[in-house]
């Protein structure tokens, strides 16, 4: 079912009528698994109890991701978000994700403000494109990303201020490897990630990724483009690293995910690194036998 559809049925005019939670949670699940196809292996990470409230914290940021980019205006898009907000507040909400999200809140007391924070960045997105400096991109990680973290860390009960900072680091340090992944994705939606300082330092300004993102075929990256990369990559790792201390303080439902997260992060800038940094000719992957080892690791380790 497309967008627009599921607005007529959902959307602030709908026309449907508000379901049962047993309905609600079916209706998570369901968008949680078509929409997402390694949805089944993430949470298989995660202890059963907490999968019924990962498929409803997945379908409300599907959702919002939706309303963010499959509406061709950015008013109206921004206005949806909006409206989606309203629902956080709504007790009797006929939409079902909320019916469903509102008992995962109730049961793990879970704060609005991480699920606010990710409609900030969906909204950011719809109006900044490109980032001045660093700390204008931690800003953005701060909505984007970490809210994540903290999220999870509410349904694993291991909510403290300390395991929130490590957790940022470490939601943030994935963010940034999966922004020097998808250099030429993000340029297709006309979005560049990487500081602007910092690319105009190594000559890279906007005109120019333009310019080499449109060349046919694709062209490898040239050497300063590589330098630039790789200093995005290692503050990445640094901040991967930064948040292992996670792994000894959250509790024992949480720690095989957190140590496959940071792992697959660094795997992923392992990858980057094995092609000399070059994310333009192709974009970097981590081989289906690495991830295996990745995940047996982790299992004898956690």
């Amino acid at each position: 079912m497309d967008l627009a559809a599921k607005l007529a049925q959902w959307g602030p005019s709908g026309n449907a009528s508000r379901p049962s939670l047993a309905d609600a949670e079916a209706y998570c699940r369901r968008l949680a698994t078509t929409h997402y196809e390694n949805f089944s292996v993430v949470s298989w990470l995660f202890p059963r109890h907490l999968h019924q409230h990962l498929c409803n914290v997945y379908a409300y940021c599907r959702w919002a991701d939706d309303l963010a980019d499959e509406i061709d205006s950015p008013a109206h898009a921004l206005c949806l978000l909006d409206w989606w907000e309203t629902q956080l507040d709504e007790p009797e909400s006929r939409h079902p994700v909320f019916v469903a999200l509102q008992e995962t809140i109730r049961q793990k007391q879970l704060p609005l403000q991480p699920l606010r924070n990710l409609l900030i960045a969906f909204r950011q997105d719809q109006q900044q494109q490109r980032y001045g400096n660093w700390e204008e991109l931690r800003g953005y990680c701060r909505k984007s990303a970490d809210p994540v973290g903290r999220i999870v860390l509410h349904l694993g009960a291991s909510a403290t201020a300390e395991n929130e900072a490590f957790s940022d680091s470490i939601c943030t340090g994935l963010q940034l490897i999966n922004f020097c992944q998808d250099v030429r994705r993000d340029l297709e939606k006309h979005r560049i990630y990487l500081p602007r300082d910092e690319r105009e330092s190594f000559g890279w300004d906007d005109e120019r990724c333009y310019q080499f993102a449109a060349l046919k075929p694709r062209q490898p990256a040239p050497d300063s483009f590589r330098q630039l990369l790789k200093v995005q990559v290692e503050r990445a790792e640094q901040m991967l690293h930064a948040g292992e201390p996670l792994l000894k303080k959250v509790h024992r439902d949480l720690r095989l995910p957190v140590r496959l997260f940071i792992g697959g992060g660094l795997a992923i800038a392992g990858a980057i690194r094995q092609q000399r940094y070059d994310v333009w000719s192709r974009r970097p992957v981590v081989s289906k036998l690495r991830k295996l080892l990745l995940l047996a690791s982790a299992w004898w380790r956690g």
